[in-house]
């Protein structure tokens, strides 16, 4: 009878303690934006940019918006949620200025790359440019739809149109809407017809749909489905970019900022996904350095491998913007999702370690010298 009760007492402890500090993630959702700067995300607007009328259509508006002398506070002006939310409970690696660094492993530079990389764990010298060819590796995300406990419970979205490709559904059936694809509408749903509607009255269609039609798709499904692993890549970040209107840009980082504390919200007030969740968000390359080349990244344009990766949830210790000298990259990052969720990633290549992240402290531990 002792036996059984030092036993009970025992096993209450446990699970009051994991329920109270969970230090594994039970469900990741993984959101990238396309071509943001490491210099935007840490020191908000480039005071050489945001003054330049080549990429700026009103640069007085631009300024109130998002302009500041400390460049802390022009962060906090761009992108709100990393600097209140993020910052104060997860991690942001990245800042090259400290010596943290964020880099693409892959040589080339690009999309398509940089997202194998980031999905796979593997750099492939033979996907080199952004044609759609079915990628032939085997990724994060069909990896956890083969288990048991996620089988079935994945899915993407994307606003690129090559997505289908780089996680290669046509081999694993993976769910993936992509481009301006409609979502298959479920029990006459209002609101999928509503964003079809909306994608099929655009006039004028390229390889990436808008990112509040990509949000808006992900964000219904995941309301009505609950999916465990959920990977949303939004574009438009990189389309203004290549198209030199830095207002644009920082309009859409902003944007996507807001799209980003909206979902996080939304997961924290719902049972299912409440404290069990981690975010993992981070860019597929940089862009250049220069006032000249900003807007574009490429194997020979300097800049174009500095990437950085924010992280917050269960598993991640509030340490906030990192500031230590370190070396991360992403083709880290699979392995890291993988770890997260107390699983192993088993691919046919040999792929990136995860990231050594800080382990998570004792909830007494954490709050002793608390404020």
């Amino acid at each position: 009878m002792k036996s059984a009760f030092i036993l009970f007492l025992f096993l209450s402890l446990f699970i009051s303690a994991k329920a109270q500090n969970p230090a594994q993630a039970e469900n990741i959702f993984i959101i990238t934006t396309d071509g943001f700067r490491w210099q935007e995300l840490f020191s908000g607007a480039d005071s050489l940019l945001i003054s330049n009328s080549q990429y700026v259509e009103d640069i007085s508006i631009a300024r109130q918006l998002f302009w500041d002398q400390d460049p802390m506070e022009r962060r906090r002006l761009l992108m709100p949620f990393f600097w209140n939310v993020i910052s104060k409970s997860g991690q942001i690696y990245g800042n090259r200025a400290l010596g943290n660094k964020s880099n693409a492993a892959n040589p080339y530079k690009i999309s398509y790359p940089g997202y194998n990389e980031i999905l796979t764990g593997y750099i492939d010298p033979f996907i080199i440019i952004n044609y759609p060819k079915l990628n032939p590796n085997t990724n994060i995300l069909e990896y956890l739809n083969n288990e048991g406990e996620y089988h079935g419970k994945v899915v993407a979205f994307s606003s690129w149109s090559v997505f289908p490709s780089i996680l290669n559904n046509h081999r694993n059936n993976l769910p993936v809407n992509s481009g301006w694809q409609n979502m298959e509408e479920e029990n006459n749903d209002s609101v999928y017809d509503l964003i079809n509607k909306v994608q099929d009255g655009v006039p004028i269609k390229n390889n990436t749909r808008y990112d509040w039609l990509t949000y808006l798709n992900a964000k219904e499904y995941i309301t009505q489905h609950h999916p465990r692993i959920v990977f949303i890549g939004l574009g438009e970040t990189d389309e203004f970019a290549h198209e030199g209107h830095y207002d644009k840009y920082l309009q859409h980082a902003n944007a996507v900022d807001k799209m980003i504390g909206d979902l996080w919200y939304f997961v924290q007030t719902q049972p299912c996904y409440r404290n069990k969740t981690t975010f993992i968000i981070t860019t597929d390359h940089g862009r250049g350095k220069k006032v000249y080349n900003w807007s574009n990244h490429s194997l020979f344009t300097d800049g174009s491998a500095q990437t950085w990766l924010a992280m917050i949830g269960p598993g991640i210790e509030p340490l906030g913007e990192m500031k230590g000298k370190q070396q991360i990259y992403q083709k880290q990052i699979a392995a890291t999702i993988a770890n997260l969720l107390g699983q192993p990633f088993k691919s046919e290549h040999r792929i990136g370690q995860a990231i050594n992240l800080p382990p998570v402290q004792q909830m007494a531990d954490a709050t002793v010298g608390s404020k």
